[in-house]
């Protein structure tokens, strides 16, 4: 919806409009909200966008336009909730404030609701994030014969059950709740199955006009549990030539095919401690697309040439057939990049040419440096027993990733360069105000920075005087934070983080259905069918915002899983008394466990007296599985 409704804010052909939109489209026509013949648009007295609510009631409608947002009286809603998408008109008044009512619900929040079953002593059921009572049509009757804390989802719009769900006092209902939250499935169509099938399991390169380099010893380095192997590496070392290899999943997904419909309403893959949630169908992210130890695969590849000095004098993308050598994992390469010897002959052959692109890369990334940033990151390693954490550590980048990261860097890089209108990954300079309001903060640590336009430098000036407070860590965050979103758009941009001028992710299509549609398009430019080109940018604004909303929704879904593993730790510890760093101190203040459960979010009394970043000792006190919030107090 949200897509469509994208597309007629800009203009979209009659012939494009797809048929279950058609009475939509009759009804803002009767009401006058469109305009044109051929190419319909939306006038402008009226607004989609995202509904806001406040405390008091009041509405606010930011439209895609992204100009000034429009106060909605609360008589005005029309019905509509926070985070609801809609049409609303604009509202002539002497009022000085621009004014709108809603025309027209377009899409709930939410399309799903989760809920649990309590007895109070009566059943009701309680929305699982706000526990408020959500309203169903079921009789009392038939709910005191379920269990109590029973999970449900339903639908959104007619508040119907869908779907039973589990029971809370199961952890393995966790992975449910996270999905139904979102209305993320894993199950595809069985139309999407019998597609993925019909492609076998194994490439026969004879049938493919293609560029042949199984010859070369094209190696992936991903975690050690990956199964979908998006990219592979190979450098030669006498032509100063980098392959980067990535899987050629659009030669099987089709553009608007069952999979390629599927793909692009889930946008992302989700990623769980114990197994994934693949945009595709495991019979081709996980066997043909995947780039498999000793298996032929389909694979467009950039040939990235250096001169003596490390400089990219050369880029060519081609369509060609690579075969793995060797499915290595971050851990291994960390040994070997650390002195270990390795022992087999195809580990000898790789680390020829991997140690000499180690000095490549490593010499890159410092030079990118100069001008972008770099931030800590963590990343939570949860293992799981029974569907409940057996430990938990946070995981830092290693010689291994900055290899991969930075070969991979070079082929987005490279594709960019391909296009100049179709979907990049932009990055935005921080806003003025938000960049005075830092430093302002910032002055509580004694970091104290000059303002100026060189947002690069006064960033690179905080993180000094970060290091030597020896609050780095937590400094990056804050700094994360004061940034703009990374987002898709169709039109560059440029990466104010990564400090490029254009950028675009390409090296992932397994994973992302931005890097499938990019793939498609980068294919329809070797090709020269303009014909096609045409097609697939057509709808491309609207998609890259779509694909943007989609990424968010795929990271709160993982949000969501942590949190609910967190919570069922705490449930068990309550009295135990850990480490932990405030991370905000508005009421209620928030900090961040740092052992045992490291990075779970606890809340503590809204009269607790601490400062940004100080370190506490907090006991746990309570936490409700339901909403995930863990509370304690401050020793």
């Amino acid at each position: 919806m949200k897509q469509f409704m994208t597309q007629l804010t800009k203009g979209i052909r009659r012939s494009d409009i797809p048929k279950f939109y058609r009475d939509l489209v009759d009804y803002l026509i009767a009401i006058k909200a469109l305009k044109g013949n051929k190419e319909l648009k939306l006038t402008k007295d009226y607004i989609v966008g995202v509904i806001d609510i406040n405390k008091k009631g009041v509405g606010f409608i930011t439209p895609h336009n992204k100009k000034k947002d429009l106060l909605i009286e609360p008589h005005n809603l029309n019905g509509a909730s926070k985070g609801d998408f809609v049409i609303a008109k604009r509202i002539y008044t002497k009022n000085a404030r621009p004014q709108a009512k809603v025309i027209l619900l377009l899409q709930k929040a939410f399309e799903s609701i989760v809920a649990y079953l309590s007895y109070e002593p009566e059943p009701v059921l309680r929305n699982i994030k706000t526990e408020q009572i959500v309203q169903t049509k079921i009789k009392k009757k038939q709910l005191k014969k379920l269990p109590k804390n029973a999970v449900f989802k339903l639908d959104a719009y007619t508040y119907e059950i869908t779907e039973v769900l589990g029971v809370l006092d199961d952890a393995n209902v966790d992975e449910k709740i996270s999905l139904g939250l979102y209305n993320k499935t894993e199950q595809f169509s069985p139309q999407a199955i019998k597609e993925a099938r019909s492609f076998g399991e194994y490439v026969e390169k004879s049938l493919y006009n293609r560029e042949d380099f199984t010859h070369l010893d094209f190696c992936t380095i991903d975690p050690a549990t990956a199964k979908d192997h998006d990219d592979a590496i190979y450098f030669d070392t006498k032509e100063r030539m980098l392959y980067v290899g990535i899987a050629d999943v659009s030669e099987y997904v089709y553009l608007d095919g069952a999979i390629d419909k599927e793909a692009k309403q889930r946008g992302f893959s989700i990623y769980f401690p114990h197994k994934s949630i693949p945009m595709l169908p495991r019979e081709l992210s996980e066997n043909i697309c995947s780039l498999k130890e000793n298996e032929d695969r389909l694979a467009l590849i950039f040939k990235i040439k250096f001169d003596k000095s490390y400089n990219v004098v050369s880029e060519e993308l081609v369509e060609g057939i690579i075969r793995s050598k060797r499915k290595f994992s971050y851990e291994q390469i960390d040994e070997y990049l650390d002195g270990k010897k390795p022992t087999s002959k195809i580990d000898k052959q790789i680390l020829k040419w991997l140690h000499p692109l180690h000095q490549i890369t490593t010499h890159l990334k410092q030079k990118r440096l100069k001008t972008a940033l770099e931030f800590f990151s963590d990343e939570i390693t949860m293992e799981l027993e029974n569907g409940e954490i057996k430990s938990v550590k946070v995981s830092k980048e290693t010689p291994s990733h900055a290899l991969i990261e930075d070969c991979m860097l070079l082929a987005n890089k490279a594709a960019a360069n391909m296009i100049d209108f179709g979907i990049f990954r932009v990055h935005d300079k921080p806003k003025k105000k938000d960049i005075k309001e830092l430093l302002n903060s910032l002055l509580a640590f004694g970091i104290e920075v000059k303002e100026g336009d060189d947002v690069i430098k006064i960033y690179k000036e905080i993180q000094k005087q970060a290091d030597a407070l020896n609050i780095r860590h937590h400094i990056d965050k804050i700094l994360i934070r004061s940034q703009q979103q990374a987002k898709y758009d169709a039109f560059n941009s440029g990466h104010f983080a990564l400090g490029f001028e254009k950028y675009t992710h390409f090296t992932s299509p397994i994973r992302r259905y931005s890097d499938l549609t990019l793939h498609r398009l980068l294919k329809s430019i070797l090709h020269q069918n303009q014909k096609f080109r045409d097609y697939i940018l057509r709808g491309i604004e609207a998609l890259v915002v779509k694909i943007s909303e989609l990424e968010r929704e795929a990271m709160k879904v993982e949000w969501d899983f942590y949190d609910r593993k967190f919570a069922r730790w705490a449930n068990k510890h309550i009295g135990t008394t850990l480490q932990a760093v405030v991370i905000d101190t508005k009421s209620p203040p928030i900090a961040k466990i740092e052992q045992e459960i490291p990075q779970a979010r606890v809340f503590l009394g809204r009269s607790e007296r601490v400062t940004l970043l100080q370190h506490i000792n907090v006991t746990i006190t309570s936490a409700n599985i339901a909403t995930t919030k863990i509370k304690g107090n401050v020793n």
